[in-house]
């Protein structure tokens, strides 16, 4: 009984099981359920962070019009933070709905992973990314941070399929950076 103990949790079996949750959460297709709960997902996230954001001043309508911006946001937000970060912060972290964990095992790795997400963003803005250190750090961007990280996490775990949270992460950087005044704040 050890020995199976210690193979389940070497190196090995470690980079299996997630070598394991990263083939299965890309290559699962969501279904028309999958995108519904995504959808309804955004549109709730979409509902509690406009009116926290403008109520605190931390949105505010800013619409930007360059095309090479417009471009660079769709395509650069689909791949980080989007894919980048739903693969470390889900996927990785959070047990595969196939792995059939208990209710326990998903709240511990729910709760590890949501602090991880939020803490994650100002220890980034103080070592790789200081130009958004100020964003990073306002605490209404980490309340809705940690909203957005529920947000994807439930549409991770309901799918099993990296794809619906990389579509709410995704929309809601780029609604954020092109419409709602994120651009400015972290580019001037």
């Amino acid at each position: 009984m050890i020995n199976l103990i210690v193979l389940k949790f070497s190196p090995i079996g470690l980079l299996d099981l997630l070598a394991r949750r990263v083939t299965l959460a890309v290559s699962t297709i969501p279904d028309f359920t999958d995108w519904l709960v995504a959808a309804m997902l955004a549109l709730v996230y979409t509902a509690i962070a406009l009116p926290v954001g403008f109520g605190s001043g931390f949105l505010k309508v800013d619409v930007q019009t360059s095309s090479p911006t417009i471009t660079g946001v769709l395509i650069g937000c689909l791949l980080t933070p989007g894919l980048s970060e739903e693969v470390f912060f889900r996927v990785l972290m959070l047990p595969h709905p196939g792995e059939n964990a208990s209710g326990l095992m998903l709240w511990f790795w729910g709760w590890v992973s949501l602090v991880l997400f939020v803490v994650y963003h100002p220890l980034n803005a103080l070592t790789f990314y200081p130009i958004g250190r100020s964003t990073f750090m306002n605490p209404v961007f980490l309340l809705l941070a940690a909203i957005l990280g529920v947000a994807c996490s439930i549409a991770y775990l309901q799918s099993g399929s990296i794809w619906p949270a990389v579509a709410v992460h995704w929309l809601a950087v780029t609604a954020w950076l092109l419409l709602l005044g994120g651009y400015r704040r972290l580019y001037g």
